[in-house]
């Protein structure tokens, strides 16, 4: 099994947790053990998506798959920023 697929397998198994959000992620490509993602949805907007991304997904992934070493996000949100929404479950 390609690892991508490895990939999707592992992403496949807390997507109904994202989904309950309103999110989900999109695997965009894995380079030298790096997986990158886009956050979609709820995830794309949400001040928690740093703490989803390391404790759901990079956890998920990695040890699913341990060839991935990191997960990053290309659209993560700041806590900061004021634009961030939190889903309706977590107001």
């Amino acid at each position: 099994m390609e690892i991508i697929e490895r990939v999707e397998k592992a992403l496949d198994s807390i997507r109904p947790y994202l989904e309950a959000d309103g999110g989900n992620v999109k695997v965009l490509d894995v380079n030298d053990g790096v997986l990158r993602l886009e956050l979609l949805g709820a995830c794309g907007s949400c001040p928690m998506s740093t703490m989803t991304l390391k404790a759901g997904v990079e956890e998920a992934v990695k040890r699913a798959v341990p060839e991935i070493t990191s997960v990053q996000a290309v659209n993560i949100t700041s806590a900061d920023d004021p634009n961030a929404k939190l889903p309706e479950t977590m107001r």
